[in-house]
């Protein structure tokens, strides 16, 4: 057809309309999502409808917050509450480590002889045991049996002089550990200066208080006083004390300590009555758990039992300590060897109350064969040179049983009986089951095993387990979680990290430190 056609016009006009007709429904599409106008908006907005509706939603948001407020806060008062932690000194908050033979612990002089310089230099390692404080001393000049020669405020000058003690002073603050001097009289010799007939020959009681006081003012945390089972006059305690409480500086209150050489329970019962105003007495109540060369522990885990609850009944509202060691008659290992200390190590650090360390018993040091420990306690081994590390002089120091026991050898080993040891005074120090708890024993049916538990409110419980037996022990703990994390075994093939307490099968001589967590009733 010809392009003026009608049919060829026809068809060009209708494209055209349709195209006019999609434009104007875009138009009327684009009118209807304009959106209301300010003025339009404001109009609609306060028409009664959406005023209630506004309202409506307000209230709906007040009324679900004050549902959640109100849920809170009674969650918060059906929640039980945490028990506030009971007040307590600097020395019941970790171990106490005992240096007093300083003459055995470091020479810095090369003259054979450990010094006050020496226990500065080895202040880092102290750090690293993760106690609260150390005994020191005593250091004071004591011709032997001289009661009127002996000088409580001078430094015998074989250990240094006074300024090197404040050295040492200055150098624990620096790390936050305390010092505690051990002022006993007469160490040296065997007269007790606390007999009636001494105490009547002079004004020693004066000279006792001076000396008390001076200490304190030059910086020491707490006196130490042997022998005081010779002490005929208590009052005397009282007056000690309180010459501590006068010297409390800045609420870093000061400990007085009185040890006793006592092993017999009555007599140390005895004491305990009558120094009730110390802050600790130490003894050695629990000699009876290191008899050297005992073989028959079949029934050892029950005497532990038994002494220990019996203190705890006797000290009554007293803070407990507890050592194992003797001081000036040596070191524990070679009379019960390496796994049985570590048990020791575990039972004082887990019981309520102070545990004490005497040096090198914390990598368990052995004493020179065939001398009498008391007159010559083996010197702290630091390394494996010809003098251990305790002096840099030339001479060679007799080489003790066990001579490659060292803190440098025990240092990188993970198993070894320091980094044990280190581990446990650092979870003393920092559980709150450990440092508060209650104490109570489990029946474990088997005479060689001793288990306990320590709580405290709401958090994680600590159950303790102890074979004292030289054969592999099986209990069944029972009232108790079926399943408990292990923390620590004496054991460093112990690689478990949760145990069963039915039918629990402990190794010869270990000792385990379980947890579990605290479920609300």
């Amino acid at each position: 057809p010809l392009a003026g056609s009608p049919g060829s016009l026809g068809e060009k006009n209708g494209v055209v309309k349709v195209k006019m007709e999609e434009e104007e429904e875009e138009a009327e599409m684009a009118a209807k999502f304009t959106g209301l106008s300010k003025e339009q908006l404001l109009q609609v907005a306060g028409t009664p409808g959406w005023v209630r509706t506004r309202w409506a939603l307000l209230i709906l948001f007040w009324l679900g917050w004050l549902g959640m407020l109100a849920g809170a806060v009674a969650i918060i008062i059906q929640a039980p509450r945490c028990k506030d932690l009971p007040k307590q000194g600097w020395w019941q908050k970790g171990g106490i480590y005992r240096i007093l033979e300083v003459e055995s612990f470091q020479d810095s002089g090369n003259d054979g002889i450990g010094d006050l310089l020496g226990v500065k230099e080895r202040m880092h390692y102290l750090s690293t045991l993760k106690v609260k404080g150390f005994v020191i001393g005593p250091v004071h000049v004591n011709p032997e049996d001289q009661p009127y020669s002996t000088n409580l405020q001078d430094v015998d000058q074989k250990l240094g002089t006074l300024q090197d003690f404040r050295d040492v002073l200055q150098a624990a603050k620096k790390k936050n550990i305390k010092v505690i001097l051990d002022l006993t009289p007469n160490y040296h010799g065997q007269l007790p200066w606390f007999s009636r007939d001494v105490w009547l020959q002079g004004d020693f009681q004066n000279k006792m208080k001076e000396a008390i006081q001076f200490w304190l003012k030059e910086g020491v945390s707490g006196i130490q006083i042997g022998s005081i089972e010779h002490l005929n006059d208590s009052q005397l305690l009282s007056e000690w004390k309180n010459i501590t409480e006068q010297e409390t500086v800045d609420d870093q209150a000061r400990v007085l300590i009185a040890m006793t050489s006592r092993t017999d329970a009555r007599g140390i019962f005895s004491l305990l009555n009558e120094t009730t105003e110390v802050d600790m007495l130490t003894s050695q109540y629990l000699q009876e758990l290191v008899k050297p060369d005992q073989n028959d522990t079949s029934t050892l885990g029950h005497t532990a039992q038994k002494l220990i609850e019996n203190y705890i009944q006797q000290a009554g509202s007293q803070w407990p300590s507890w050592s194992m060691g003797r001081p000036y008659l040596g070191h524990l290992a070679k009379s019960m060897g390496e796994q049985l200390l570590r048990l020791h190590h575990l039972l004082l650090y887990t019981l309520p109350g102070t545990p004490f360390t005497d040096f090198g018993d914390e990598i368990g040091l052995w004493d020179t064969p065939g001398e009498p420990a008391a007159s010559n306690i083996t010197h702290m081994q630091w390394d494996n040179s010809a003098t251990y590390g305790f002096s840099r002089g030339a001479q060679q120091l007799d080489k003790p049983e066990a001579s490659n026991v060292t803190v440098q050898a025990q240092q990188g080993h993970k198993g070894s009986t320091l980094r044990f040891f280190q581990r446990l005074s650092e979870l003393r120090t920092k559980e709150r089951s450990l440092l508060h708890g209650n104490f109570t024993s489990v029946d474990s049916s088997n005479q060689s095993v001793f288990s306990y538990l320590r709580v405290w409110d709401q958090n994680k419980r600590f159950l303790v387990v102890l074979n004292f037996a030289r054969q592999e022990r099986t209990v069944s703990l029972l009232d108790l979680p079926s399943q408990v994390d292990v923390e620590l075994s004496t054991h460093p093939s112990r690689e478990e990290k949760q145990l069963y307490l039915q039918n629990l099968k402990l190794l010869p001589s270990e000792g385990l430190l379980l947890s579990f967590p605290y479920v609300a009733p």
